[in-house]
């Protein structure tokens, strides 16, 4: 029961009474973890460190001094932030072994709450893709692909004759903290958001994932994908426990100098009762090529719900979507390339063994260290800033991003406070049918619906709503002005309310524990 509570309002107050231990809550996650090792859903287990912490919060604990609401609840972190003595990775052959000197601001924050760390998640590699299907160390599998619900409506054949293959994708590239989150391992979970990764992945696994705007949350320590869009993401079981993460994350960091300059108030999230005076937009071309007839009519339901309890629902228009993926493949692309640079075998990671010259042990390690994804994107970014095409590609790329955040600033100009769109196509698709297309084309149809916010800097939030025919979840996004993430949580909060999302009824996990094939990592423990 403790370990299924939300986190501010039962397991918080249940450690404030003495009713459970940090330590026994630590160990029960712990626990969880070994017993869902099959989902893959962490790389690096710090079992050590994590119950060390939870002995520091117990004695806080029994002087009566916790630190907060976070003290003693145990967390996770997406294996792309900085953790001091526990190895950071990027499920890259090119990090293998990596130990940062130093946390990241937000892992520090955490930490100086009183969270437990209990390890590192697994993603795509460097975070380039959107099923958390491309690190070194495995796909993750999500647990809802071992959920009653899924189950009970599928196929009873498939399921008996090829399990193993019909198992279905987390989405990602933040898909080791989603399904962390999902399958009880941990309270709340770190991932990054570039052009969806945290949203994603939080509703093919049926969590709440929120992308802060653009400069309230550190980047320092998150190992860049997209500098210009890249944002910490938090994902939690419910919109109250994303709040309070927020407000111990938020605010300036002298050590990144694109955060916001004032002081951040934390908010305890009000209970909406009246939405009348509330206005959401419907923008039209969300009503994307691929949406499903499902989530379209998931979305309808949502905007009429609005609507039945009074507030003023309406369809707005951001003409210059239809040209954000394209325009955020040739900033995306661009931007790596400039800092995958850094991995040049000199000064950490992975060096090759080949050492004729410098440029081919360059050459040598880039090969052996990246996967094909990450040199396909780095080749694409260095086509687009060659001299004779950085005024075509790259600056024309520049102001058409312009173009997309000025649709977004009318449309909230216009008096819409919150934009409501689907987060993805469809529900997860099994494992094997994912991997049939390449990277960049699922990354290009999944990002579809998200990235725009990231390219505006806007914040956006995943909140799960349903469950889809074949009982998978579906989510929906809500999009808020900038910097008015207590706006935006409070009317996903309502929402949350209404709606009523079902709790994964996982079965007996025991049975599904098989042996990871060879070129899969189990989390280590250490």
């Amino acid at each position: 029961a403790a370990l299924k509570g939300g986190m501010r309002f039962q397991v918080s107050a249940a450690l404030r009474e003495g009713r459970v231990t940090p330590t026994e809550l630590c160990q029960r996650c712990l626990s969880r973890i070994k017993t869902t090792k099959f989902l893959n859903a962490y790389i690096t287990v710090a079992e050590e460190t994590a119950l060390k912490q939870a002995e520091e919060s117990e004695e806080r604990y029994r002087r009566g001094q916790p630190l907060g609401v976070l003290d003693g609840i145990p967390i996770a972190v997406k294996d792309n932030f900085n953790t001091a003595g526990i190895e950071t990775t990027c499920a890259s052959n090119m990090l293998k072994g990596y130990i940062s000197p130093y946390n990241a601001t937000v892992v520090q924050k955490l930490l100086d709450q009183g969270a437990v760390l209990l390890g590192k998640t697994n993603l795509d590699e460097f975070a380039m893709g959107s099923g958390s299907t491309d690190g070194v160390f495995g796909p993750v599998r999500n647990p809802w692909s071992y959920s009653r619900q899924y189950k009970e409506r599928s196929d009873p054949k498939s399921h008996s004759e090829d399990e193993e293959s019909n198992w279905v994708i987390t989405g990602g590239s933040s898909g080791g903290s989603a399904a962390a989150v999902s399958s009880f391992t941990c309270f709340a979970a770190l991932g990054s958001d570039t052009g969806g990764s945290t949203r994603n992945p939080a509703a093919h696994c049926g969590v709440v994932g929120l992308k802060p705007t653009y400069g309230l949350i550190s980047r320092h320590g998150l190992i860049p994908l997209v500098n210009s869009m890249d944002v910490p993401g938090i994902l939690t079981r419910c919109v109250d426990d994303a709040a309070v993460v927020l407000g111990s994350l938020a605010g300036h960091d002298p050590k990144d100098s694109t955060t916001v300059q004032d002081n951040f108030k934390s908010f305890e999230l009000p209970n909406l009762t009246d939405v009348s005076k509330l206005s959401i937009g419907i923008p039209k071309e969300y009503h994307a090529p691929g949406l499903s007839s499902e989530i379209l009519s998931l979305w309808s339901k949502a905007a009429d719900l609005f609507k039945n309890a009074g507030a003023k629902v309406m369809e707005v228009s951001l003409p210059h979507t239809r040209y954000s993926i394209v325009c955020y493949h040739v900033l995306c692309t661009a931007e790596v390339a400039s800092n995958m640079a850094r991995f040049d075998g000199l000064e950490y990671g992975h060096r090759s063994g080949m050492n004729k010259s410098t440029e081919i042990m360059y050459a040598a390690t880039r090969r052996e260290g990246f996967n094909d994804v990450v040199r396909g994107r780095i080749l694409s970014g260095n086509y687009f800033l060659l001299k004779q095409n950085y005024e075509n590609y790259f600056i024309k790329a520049q102001k058409v991003r312009r173009l997309i955040a000025d649709d977004f600033v009318k449309v909230f100009g216009s008096g819409v406070d919150i934009l409501l769109t689907p987060t993805t196509l469809s529900d997860a698709v099994p494992y094997m049918e994912f991997i049939k297309e390449d990277n960049r084309t699922r990354s290009a149809q999944d990002d579809i619906l998200t990235q725009a916010a990231n390219m505006a800097g806007l914040p956006a939030i995943n909140v799960p709503t349903a469950l889809s025919q074949r009982g998978l979840p579906v989510g929906l996004q809500f999009i808020g002005r900038s910097f008015q993430e207590k706006q935006l949580l409070t009317v996903a909060k309502w929402f949350e309310k209404q709606v009523k999302f079902p709790t994964i009824q996982l079965e007996e996990v025991k049975r599904h524990n098989h042996d990871i094939s060879q070129h899969q990592k189990s989390a280590s423990f250490s």
